[in-house]
C-alpha cells in the first residue's frame, strides 16, 4: 500500500516561475492520470508547476493510485505540484478563476482533465507564445476516432498569420466565429498532414477560440478580465473558455499553433448540466454598454 499522498500548500506553490498547468477536474480518476503522465514526460521547461483542482462526488481523482503515482513522478523531475479541493460548485467558471488565482507565473496552461500532451507539446506552445507576443496560444485536441474522417470543407477555415496576431473582435455570425469548426473531429489533424511540415517547425494560424488546452500570458489574460464573469452567470452554464478567449482576443490577440500534440480522450462529459453559454451572457452585456 503506498503511503499518504503529500497534497502541497497555496504557499509552498505560488512562485514567480515560467509556466504552471491548471487542471480542472470531476469524477475522472483513469482521465486525470492519463493528463498527468503526459504532463510528466514533457521536457523543454524545467520546473513548471501543476495545480489540479477536484470537484468530484466522492474522493479527489488525484488519490486514485494512478493519478498519485504521476504526481509523485512529476514532483521526482522537478515540477512543483498544488492539490486542492473546491467545493460547493459554483460553476465551470468560478473554478477556473480560482484555479488562477493559484498561481503567479508568466504563464497559465489550462488543460482539460481529458487531454494527453505528447511529448514536446509545452516546449513549443512557450516557444511559440514568447514568439509571438500574442494573448494565448492554444493546441485544438484530436479525436483519434476521427482519423479517418476526412472533411475538406472546413479546411478552408485554416489561415495563417504572417506576423505578430493582432487583437480581434470576433462575434457569432461572422466568417471569424466559423473558425472553430476546424477544430472539431480530427479536422486539424488533417490539415496538418497536407502542410508536410519540417521536423521541429509550426505554424500559427487565426481562431475564434480553442478548447481544452490553451497558453494564456496570464498577465494579459488578467488584464482581459480573466474569468471573474463567474458572478454574472448561473452556476449551470458551458462556454466558459470560450467567453475568456474572446475578451483576450479583442484586447492582445491570440492563435492556434500547428502541429497540435493535444490528443482528446473521448471519455463522456462530466458537464451535463449546460443551461447557459457564458459567452453568450458575456457578449450581450459587452454589446449592451456600447453607445449607440
Amino acid at each position: 500500500m503506498s503511503r499518504p499522498l503529500d497534497l502541497g500548500t497555496a504557499e509552498r506553490f505560488r512562485a514567480e516561475r515560467l509556466l504552471d498547468v491548471l487542471i480542472p477536474t470531476r469524477n475522472r480518476p483513469a482521465e486525470l492520470a492519463v493528463t498527468l503522465s503526459g504532463l510528466a514526460a514533457q521536457e523543454g521547461v524545467p520546473g513548471f508547476g501543476v495545480v489540479v483542482s477536484d470537484q468530484s462526488d466522492g474522493d479527489a481523482a488525484y488519490r486514485h493510485p494512478a493519478s498519485a503515482t504521476m504526481v509523485r513522478a512529476l514532483r521526482h523531475r522537478g515540477h512543483p505540484v498544488l492539490l486542492t479541493r473546491r467545493l460547493p460548485r459554483r460553476g465551470l467558471a468560478e473554478h477556473r478563476a480560482y484555479l488562477l488565482s493559484a498561481s503567479a507565473a508568466r504563464y497559465v496552461l489550462c488543460l482539460d482533465d481529458d487531454v494527453w500532451l505528447e511529448p514536446g507539446t509545452l516546449g513549443r506552445l512557450v516557444t511559440a507564445i514568447e514568439e509571438l507576443g500574442c494573448g494565448f496560444v492554444g493546441n485544438a485536441v484530436h479525436g483519434l476516432s476521427y482519423a479517418d474522417d476526412v472533411r475538406p470543407d472546413t479546411h478552408r477555415h485554416y489561415e495563417e498569420w504572417t506576423g505578430r496576431p493582432t487583437p480581434e473582435r470576433i462575434r457569432p455570425g461572422t466568417p471569424e466565429w466559423d473558425r472553430a469548426s476546424i477544430h472539431s473531429a480530427a479536422n486539424l489533424l488533417h490539415v496538418t498532414r497536407t502542410l508536410d511540415l519540417p521536423s521541429g517547425a509550426w505554424r500559427a494560424y487565426k481562431v475564434s477560440w480553442i478548447g481544452g488546452c490553451v497558453l494564456y500570458d496570464r498577465a494579459k489574460l488578467l488584464d482581459s478580465g480573466g474569468f471573474d464573469f463567474w458572478r454574472r452567470v448561473q452556476e449551470k452554464h458551458q462556454g466558459e473558455d470560450v467567453a475568456a478567449q474572446l475578451a483576450v482576443l479583442a484586447r492582445h490577440g491570440g492563435a492556434g499553433v500547428l502541429p497540435s500534440g493535444a490528443y482528446h480522450l473521448e471519455s463522456p462529459t462530466t458537464v451535463t448540466d449546460r443551461d447557459v453559454e457564458a459567452w453568450e451572457v458575456v457578449l450581450a452585456e459587452e454589446d449592451a454598454a456600447q453607445p449607440a
